[in-house]
């Protein structure tokens, strides 16, 4: 039997190929890609789990942060915002999966198709969630919730715009041409920071949500498409760290390149030339080392692990917070919190938590990865719009993912909140009407 196939099933194929054999990874897959994704997650899992600091006092709920008690611990942040690597991830798997010719709006919903699906799951259980919360807390309480709930949602909003640039980032033919693009790129940054120091508010520098995290898309592009050399990767690398250290010495930046809470301009909302240079060395640094991981994650136990963890990332990306919240709540239960930095045994206690996360979090991935691989109705209905009807549909995504930046920022507290992930369901709505259903060919035997 045979049955056709558009460019963008296969393309949907072959974000999902990473599920279909445990132990031994498809023939072509570039096997680094899928360990820097997943690598990537586990930092930011346990990063996660070490930097929030909650309990719950007679005055309701209380959310602190690691980095805000303990300022001397910022330096490591330049270890564990490992960010770029998802981007760049998402860039390079992007490029594979892109076959000229394809319309670019209908390729943008088939990608964003996948990654939607569980994040629908996730607000529908969080609304639940806040809902009950409000009766048992109170409003404040679960203000304070829902603005933490959705905080990481910036990413998967931000992702879904700057894919929608990759068709014209393999357009590139050179690496000459990729490394003027990053460097087009990093003047970009530098001159929105120049606004944003002149204007002195946050919003002034939103352009750089765009521009930073471009770049580790553009070089996971050139790195699909084999433009950037491994020797040009390294120096790339040290360049870009060198450049990002002195600007951190001269006082102009402030070290920390994660939210602490505490900061007065924060490297990460929006983000800075600091973090536009830690893009660029971290995405040359996996280039020049994506050959040596191939290799090793051609080894199939590790491949086994790379593949389990790949197929449910979104699960351990959305959910890995409820995981660090029902952790950190049973111990308060158990009289065992880890939230006051100064109480005795309280590295101990952080260490304990981190363990209870662990298997708190495999049980949810258990359950809930299934989900990032069901279909829902409608939703899930092939797509086939061309022209203007494709183009509609790609500008869509683009404006959910916008909202879905905006719930981030507002947490989902107050009216702006419930308004914006309001926009996000609207306009993937708009998207999926304007994509069409196309009907299945009919099977030849």
């Amino acid at each position: 039997m045979s049955l056709t196939r558009s460019s963008s099933d296969r393309a949907a194929a072959a974000d999902k190929a990473v599920t279909t054999d445990k132990a031994a990874a498809p023939v072509g897959r570039d096997r680094a890609v899928d360990v820097a994704r997943l690598a990537a997650l586990v930092v930011v899992m346990f990063g996660h789990c070490a930097l929030l600091l909650a309990t719950i006092t007679d005055q309701g709920l209380w959310v602190g942060n690691l980095l805000g008690e303990v300022p001397a611990l910022t330096p490591i942040t330049w270890v564990v915002q490992v960010m770029p690597l998802f981007f760049l991830a998402g860039g390079a798997a992007g490029a594979y999966g892109w076959k000229p010719g394809t319309a670019w709006g209908t390729w943008l919903f088939t990608r964003a198709q996948r990654l939607c699906r569980p994040v629908f799951w996730y607000l529908a259980g969080w609304t639940v969630g806040l809902l009950a919360t409000k009766a048992i807390l109170g409003t404040e309480s679960a203000d304070r919730l829902g603005r933490e709930c959705v905080a990481l949602l910036w990413f998967l909003g931000v992702y879904l715009v700057v894919l929608g640039f990759v068709p014209a980032l393999t357009r590139l033919r050179s690496g000459r041409s990729a490394s003027l693009v990053v460097a087009a790129l990093l003047l970009g940054a530098t001159g929105v920071d120049a606004i944003r120091f002149a204007v002195g508010t946050p919003e002034s520098g939103t352009a750089n949500f765009l521009i930073v995290w471009l770049i580790p898309v553009a070089i996971g592009v050139a790195y699909a498409r084999r433009l950037v050399r491994q020797l040009v990767a390294v120096l790339g690398a040290v360049l870009a760290l060198a450049v990002q250290v002195v600007l951190a010495a001269t006082g102009t930046y402030e070290v920390s390149l994660v939210v602490t809470g505490t900061e007065h301009m924060s490297n990460v909302s929006p983000p800075t030339l600091l973090l536009a240079l830690q893009c660029t060395w971290m995405s040359c640094a996996f280039v020049a080392a994506a050959g040596a991981v191939n290799r090793w994650a051609a080894w199939p136990r590790v491949w086994r692990v790379v593949a389990v963890g790949n197929g449910g990332a979104m699960t351990l990306y959305l959910w890995h917070i409820p995981a660090i919240a029902i952790a950190a709540f049973s111990l308060h239960a158990a009289g065992l919190d880890a939230y006051d930095v100064h109480a005795p045994g309280f590295w101990g206690l952080l260490a304990l938590r981190a363990l209870v996360f662990a298997v708190v979090m495999a049980v949810i991935f258990r359950v809930l990865s299934p989900l990032e691989h069901r279909p829902l109705p409608w939703w899930d209905a092939p797509a086939s719009a061309r022209g203007v009807s494709s183009t509609a549909a790609g500008v869509a995504i683009c404006v959910a993912g916008v909202a879905l930046v905006l719930m981030a920022k507002n947490g989902l507290a107050g009216a702006q909140g419930w308004a914006a992930m309001g926009a996000f369901i609207a306009a993937a709505a708009v998207a999926r009407m304007c994509v069409g259903v196309r009907r299945m060919p009919p099977r030849r035997v």
